[in-house]
């Protein structure tokens, strides 16, 4: 069988859209079995399988054993997580940001900082109720409208981010973590100590490294997508970096391996 890869995106319902980025539906089939890493991101790790569980053998946190999901749920992150797969995988990559795990579990990220569970552990019988159906759903639109019922029916919009904490969030991220700390507190009315504090509280890790995690994301999606004449000096320049080293060490910390190694494990299965 010749390998072959569907991926197709959506955005959530508008009710959804202040915690939700998107959805990213994925088929995999035809490839040898293999290893694949998850990585530090801007989201949380939501999820849900299609067929096939998802095999994690490496947690992000060593001292977590390894587990099998039907819909996984986990917070911020710092360093890779390790999932085996057969050479077929299929599921919803839910872009869930860590404004939204107080609207729809009811707790602050921080909860989940470092951490894997199943979804059904926070969030009771919907997190069954949304891989049962979609188990029974073909088309990706049926999946994504499933996806946006159960979710939407789930989030409680009383349950909020504080206004302060989520400009931080949205500012770090969005600038691709080239925002400074200091002027962002400013900004709020806060030092850079409280901001920390109370950041670090809500969301699991302090505002330098989430924007670590923001800048490192961005220097990925560039060595993921752009041309190969592209050097990793040249990303490393345009994402921040002071240079190809500073960008080496980022990726040998957060992915556990060089963007090279990164690069060629990424295109053998996709």
């Amino acid at each position: 069988m010749e390998p072959t890869t569907e991926v197709v995106t959506a955005r959530p319902a508008p009710a959804l859209a202040a915690y939700i980025d998107g959805y990213v539906g994925y088929r995999l089939s035809g490839f040898a079995p293999g290893l694949h890493r998850g990585l530090p991101s801007r989201h949380m790790t939501f999820i849900v399988s299609i067929g096939p569980s998802i095999d994690v053998v490496a947690q992000t946190d060593s001292r977590q054993s390894p587990e099998d999901y039907r819909c996984v749920l986990s917070g911020l992150q710092a360093s890779s997580a390790v999932i085996s797969h057969s050479g077929y995988q299929e599921g919803i990559g839910i872009e869930l940001t860590p404004l939204g795990s107080r609207a729809l579990f009811g707790m602050p990220a921080s909860a989940l900082w470092n951490t894997s569970v199943e979804c059904a552990e926070v969030a009771g019988p919907v997190g069954r109720q949304l891989w049962e159906q979609l188990q029974e759903l073909s088309t990706w639109p049926e999946r994504f409208a499933a996806c946006d019922r159960v979710l939407t029916a789930l989030a409680c919009h009383d349950r909020l981010v504080t206004p302060e904490l989520t400009w931080a969030w949205r500012t770090l991220v969005e600038s691709d973590g080239a925002a400074q700390i200091g002027p962002l507190a400013e900004e709020i009315g806060w030092s850079r100590q409280h901001l920390a504090r109370r950041f670090g509280a809500e969301f699991g890790l302090g505002p330098k490294l989430a924007a670590r995690i923001a800048r490192f994301e961005r220097a990925r999606r560039m060595i993921g997508h752009t041309p190969s004449y592209v050097t990793f000096a040249q990303v490393a320049a345009t994402c921040g970096y002071y240079d190809q080293a500073h960008l080496n060490r980022d990726f040998a910390e957060l992915a556990g391996c060089s963007p090279t190694v990164w690069l060629t494990e990424e295109t053998s299965t996709s």
